[in-house]
């Protein structure tokens, strides 16, 4: 069963967004991560910042590269759901400890929380809905 036919045939929300939005909005906020993760990166190796506080931005892409392949790949909507919270906790995380420093990468991501916000709770409703 091809992946598109798969997802269509799970029980959804109404308020789920269609299939065709999910690729231009990753799209946007791949452009804002790379920006601002580019930029802590970029001080962690530079010496201005500690390794260790890059980590949250490094665990936050290590989880988000493994939504598509949990939910799609092993159609796993639980492993995708423990995954989706790990994204939004490690950006929290990551967001809250890069404030004192560069506080705009807090704010440059705040679309990406919210989309992340909101795609845990559609995520968790798809697992519960589809048991």
């Amino acid at each position: 069963m091809e992946t598109r036919d798969w997802y269509a045939q799970l029980k959804r929300p109404a308020w789920a967004p269609p299939a065709w939005l999910f690729g231009p909005v990753w799209s946007v906020l791949y452009l804002i991560i790379a920006i601002s993760f580019g930029f802590v990166f970029w001080l962690a190796f530079a010496g201005s910042i500690s390794l260790w506080l890059a980590l949250p931005f490094v665990l936050n892409l290590i989880f988000n590269a493994a939504f598509t392949p949990l939910q799609f790949g092993l159609r796993s909507n639980l492993l995708a759901a423990v995954d989706i919270t790990l994204v939004l906790g490690t950006l929290i995380w990551a967001l809250a400890s890069i404030f004192p420093i560069a506080p705009w990468v807090l704010f440059a991501n705040i679309p990406y929380l919210i989309w992340v916000g909101f795609a845990t709770m559609l995520q968790y409703t798809i697992t519960a809905r589809n048991r």
